[in-house]
Formats: C-alpha cells, sequence, structure tokens
C-alpha cells in the first residue's frame, strides 16, 4: 500500500476529565447541571488504536470532542504529545459517521478540503493523489458523491480527514451507516491504512466486533455506583496481532464479557430485562 507521508504520531491522555451540560432553566431557580462525563483518566500511547464503547448517550462522542478541542471539559484536561488541548487542534482530524461530502464537487476537490492551509497547490495535488490510491479511489477522482456508492463516498471522508497529515485520527462511528459487508470492507480498509501510517486513533463504535477486529484496547464507558456522569469502567486489551481472525475462540470470549459489561447478556436479552413484557420471548 503506498504511503501519504504523515506527520508525527502522538500520544493521547485524558486527566480526570468530566463534562456537565446546564440543564433546562426553570423559573425562579438557577439551571440544573447534567453531568456527562465524570473523572476520565486514560492514556493512549502513540500510534495505539483504542475503540472506546457504551450505551447511547454515555459521553463517547463528547470524550472525541474534547480530545480534539470541539468541546471543552468542565473538569480535568485533555492533552495530546503532553500539551493541553486549547480550542480546535491541529494535530487531529475528525471522521464522522456521515461522509459529509459537498455534493458539488469531485471526490478530489472534498479531499483537497482536508488540506493544510499554506500547502503548495502542487504539493497539495500530490498528497491528494496518494490519498485517493491509499483508500482505493484513484480512478473515481472526477465522480461526485451522488455518482459512487455510500462505501466509496465513506472511503473519500477518510481520505480528507486524513488530507492533513494528522498526528491524531479521531472517528466517531465512521461506519455505522454502511451495510454488513461494506463495513467489514472499511474495516479493512482502516486496518491497512493505519499499517501504512499509524496515527494515533480513537474509535467510538456500538459495535463489539468492530472494536475487537480494530482497537488495540476497548474502553468500556458507563456509569456506576448510581452516580450521575458516565467513566471508564473497563479497559479491555485485546490479543493478537492485526489482522485478527474474527471467529477466534479468544475474540468470541471478550465479546461475551464486552457485550455483559454493557447489559447485554450470550443470549442477546438486556440483563435488566425481567421479562415483564407483553411481547413473548423466543422461542415462542
Amino acid at each position: 500500500m503506498p504511503s501519504a507521508s504523515f506527520a508525527s504520531t502522538f500520544s493521547v491522555d485524558f486527566v480526570g476529565v468530566g463534562r456537565a451540560f446546564a440543564g433546562p432553566r426553570r423559573r425562579g431557580a438557577a439551571p440544573a447541571a447534567r453531568t456527562v462525563l465524570r473523572d476520565v483518566s486514560l492514556s493512549v500511547a502513540a500510534g495505539e488504536v483504542v475503540a472506546i464503547l457504551g450505551a447511547s448517550g454515555c459521553g463517547k462522542s463528547t470524550l472525541l470532542r474534547i480530545a480534539g478541542g470541539l468541546d471543552s471539559p468542565t473538569a480535568g484536561a485533555a492533552l495530546i504529545d503532553g500539551s493541553p488541548v486549547a480550542g480546535i487542534d491541529g494535530r487531529c482530524a475528525v471522521g464522522f459517521q456521515e461522509p459529509r461530502l459537498l455534493p458539488w464537487r469531485s471526490l478530489a476537490d472534498n479531499v483537497a478540503l482536508g488540506l493544510p492551509r499554506g500547502l503548495d497547490r502542487a504539493d497539495g495535488r500530490e498528497r491528494v493523489g496518494r490519498l485517493l490510491e491509499l483508500v482505493g479511489l484513484e480512478a473515481s477522482a472526477s465522480l461526485r458523491p451522488r455518482e459512487v456508492s455510500g462505501g466509496m463516498a465513506q472511503r473519500a471522508s477518510l481520505a480528507r480527514a486524513l488530507a492533513r497529515n494528522p498526528g491524531v485520527l479521531l472517528l466517531d462511528e465512521p461506519f455505522g451507516a454502511l451495510d454488513a459487508l461494506t463495513r467489514l470492507r472499511m474495516q479493512d480498509l482502516l486496518l491497512d491504512v493505519h499499517a501504512a501510517n499509524p496515527a494515533t486513533i480513537l474509535l467510538v463504535t456500538h459495535d463489539v466486533d468492530e472494536a475487537l477486529q480494530l482497537a488495540d484496547r476497548v474502553i468500556l464507558l458507563g456509569r456506576e455506583d448510581g452516580r450521575d456522569g458516565a467513566t471508564i469502567r473497563r479497559v479491555v486489551t485485546v490479543p493478537g496481532a492485526r489482522p485478527r481472525d474474527r471467529g477466534s475462540a479468544a475474540l468470541a470470549e471478550l465479546r461475551a464479557e464486552l457485550l455483559d459489561g454493557l447489559g447485554i447478556d450470550r443470549h442477546g436479552r438486556a440483563l435488566d430485562d425481567h421479562q415483564s413484557s407483553t411481547i413473548p420471548v423466543f422461542p415462542y
């Protein structure tokens, strides 16, 4: 796979990070704060791939935004390469669940939107070309988003995120909107990209199998002890070198443990479900 000549890779640290949001304002009373994250401390080594799992609304995306300077913690700090994040950090790039491509621009022009300011035009064209080749879109560079599949659009989105030579790549459910087969192919592509240019990756996902396939470690966020705000409940180191065997028995056992941590038992039932529903439970 061709190299896209990335910048230095950086470590990421969260030190006692908390985030609270003001609640609705009520007449005659101060708005109550809603705590989303509480006392999150985590060190991510340069070049490491870390997946963040947790129930919807537990603050996974908020933590990612804090790392990139798109949001600020109300307690603690995020650091990149040992220096505090203050505002949008140029050392990071973000990939979203939707491609978010401009429909009137070609794929090449959309990728070029990610180039850092001040880059020489010829160097910019060369970098875009290398990135399109990296994600397998060199033959589709002139096409517009409506002329390509969802998977191709997401590959272009990934190339755009890589265009600024990030040391840290923040991915917020980047494959969540794709069909199952395309999602597996995108996972393999991300592994190829990381092997060629090992940026530090923080990946938010709801997919336990995806986390185990891609990550060096999996972070499970959630509430504990009845306290407000999610914190790190568990850190799982994933065994084996990438690419991993998706049918591995060791991964199957870790999958069951992580699902248990998410409140799902081995048969797919929520652990706090006492079958109070009138809907019959399989087998009928």
